[in-house]
């Protein structure tokens, strides 16, 4: 989980500029390399304490079959797979940022879950991690809609599940790979097929953004469990991706209107309460859970993710309902002139 998360910060970093370039979708401003890159890297840092020197060696495997990895002392807690993963999905919430980091977050949170327990991954654990993941992110949205990431997780759970049932269920190594080639190779055609499902895609010749940042962080995890290289020519060919292409959503008419993100402690009926009234008030709207436990009254924290025309309204109703932390509020039209991509090694400077 840790070299999965690492390696997706660093590939994130280095295509952020090209996911920025063809993002217009939901609002063209140019921010979903970035925002999924500085999401992951939170992710990636709530693990960076883990004590990887006291975990065991990966010994030799048979050829064409991935290692065995499995979390050793000191910490009893990381022996657990869904442990640590969940470790790193609660910082990614936290720090979550636009709608492809916000749902990344509950894509990561979610695929823990199933996890819980397990000291390693195999077919039936991944295809259910991932189906529990598509599942918690779709119903995340106010609003879903195909041709989106939310397209590629489905369509990378679904394979993985196909594998796993025409194995009946098998935990081999063996297995655990031809789930995972599945379901990169089923990603890569739901962000083939984005182009279509979209106008504003479709009309624009490009892919979707959050596809391809999602499609990225699968082959990561692919590379990371199978030990292999990233899949060099896993991009080619995508409408809009290559280097040489033009920024497309700088063409784009300016979007109007403020993103505003918190996270918040509330009872069931005021999440709902609260849902129903920034769907009236704006779109985009993503609510998830932080964490699973609710506090002795029954209330539990959520992060909060909703595009209006103004802030103050959004504001004032969340303020209404609770006691809101981390409120951030953000232009959703970004100026033709800037650019928000980090650094190329994955790291800020």
């Amino acid at each position: 989980m840790k070299r999965w998360l690492g390696k997706a910060e660093t590939t994130l970093g280095n295509h952020s500029d090209r996911l920025n370039a063809i993002n217009i979708f939901p609002v063209a401003d140019g921010d979903t390399g970035t925002n999924l890159y500085l999401t992951v890297r939170a992710a990636a840092q709530a693990l960076q304490s883990l004590d990887t020197a006291a975990l065991p060696q990966v010994g030799a495997e048979p050829a064409g079959q991935p290692p065995v990895h499995a979390f050793g002392p000191p910490d009893p807690a990381m022996n657990d797979v869904g442990a640590v993963l969940a470790r790193a999905g609660q910082a990614a919430m936290e720090q979550a940022r636009g709608n492809s980091g916000t749902l990344f977050a509950v894509f990561l949170c979610a695929a823990a879950e199933p996890l819980a327990g397990h000291h390693r991954l195999g077919a039936p654990l991944l295809a259910a991690a991932l189906n529990r993941a598509q599942i918690r992110a779709w119903s995340a949205l106010s609003d879903p809609v195909p041709g989106t990431m939310l397209s590629v997780m489905e369509a990378a759970a679904r394979a993985a599940a196909a594998v796993d049932a025409a194995h009946d269920g098998d935990d081999s190594n063996h297995t655990l790979g031809l789930a995972l080639d599945a379901a990169v190779e089923a990603a890569v055609a739901a962000v083939v097929r984005t182009e279509d499902q979209l106008e504003a895609l479709h009309n624009a010749h490009v892919v979707d953004a959050g596809g391809v940042g999602m499609l990225l962080v699968l082959d990561c995890l692919r590379s990371a469990v199978l030990g292999e290289e990233l899949q060099d020519k896993l991009l080619d060919g995508l409408h809009g991706y290559d280097v040489q292409d033009p920024h497309i959503h700088q063409a784009m008419p300016r979007d109007e209107g403020v993103e505003v993100m918190c996270t918040i402690t509330l009872s069931p009926l005021d999440a709902a309460m609260m849902r129903q009234q920034l769907d009236e008030m704006g779109d985009s709207v993503i609510m998830s859970q932080v964490g699973g436990a609710a506090d002795a009254a029954g209330a539990y924290r959520w992060r909060i993710h909703v595009h209006v025309p103004d802030a103050e309204p959004a504001v004032a109703l969340i303020r209404s309902l609770g006691d809101p932390s981390d409120i951030s509020v953000s232009e959703l039209a970004v100026s033709h002139g800037e650019s928000a991509a980090p650094a190329l090694d994955g790291h800020d400077r």
